[in-house]
């Protein structure tokens, strides 16, 4: 189900404050993933992550019924690729990130933002009280695109990412869901 921003233009939901900053994308799409966007999205995260998720494993989370992954495109005349993804789990009153990216041409252009304002908006409306994510400590740009939507730095995974290296575990509390 597609959901808009406030100060969005109703046709592709991205904020007329991020389409000055970001033009080309205009005219981005958000939508349910299916299966068979399944090699795109996986390859947009060997890009991104050091221990990537298979395409396998992408797979078996469009086949949960409490899972959902949305994608980003863009609908201005190119081949429709997708350039950015967001995978979520909702369970009882918690949304959980699992995993965010957005292919390196397009990053620091606001879609992990419109894909998260997405999730939040959804969490929202299907009741859930808190968002929760892990984010590795050494991602700042990532840290500070969550503080910037009011996610809090809550606790410390030791080394959850490997030896040396921890996560954060960020959280967002909701209130006034509907």
């Amino acid at each position: 189900m597609r959901t808009t921003h406030p100060d969005s233009d109703e046709s592709n939901g991205i904020s007329s404050k991020r389409a000055g900053r970001a033009p080309e994308l205009t005219q981005l799409r958000i939508r349910d993933a299916n299966s068979g966007d399944v090699q795109q999205i996986a390859a947009i995260e060997r890009l991104s992550f050091e221990q990537p998720w298979s395409p396998e494993a992408f797979a078996h989370e469009l086949s949960l019924p409490f899972s959902r992954t949305i994608v980003s495109l863009r609908r201005d005349g190119t081949d429709g690729a997708i350039i950015g993804y967001l995978c979520r789990w909702l369970v009882a009153d918690e949304c959980h990130i699992l995993s965010l990216a957005v292919a390196p041409p397009f990053r620091r252009a606001g879609i992990a933002e419109i894909l998260m304002g997405e999730a939040v908006l959804e969490a929202k409306r299907k009741g859930a009280m808190i968002i929760t994510l892990e984010v590795r400590r050494s991602n700042l740009a990532a840290r500070n695109l969550y503080r910037k939507l009011n996610f809090a730095e809550r606790r410390v995974r030791k080394n959850y990412y490997g030896p040396g290296e921890d996560a954060i575990i960020m959280e967002r509390r909701l209130h006034g869901a509907a």
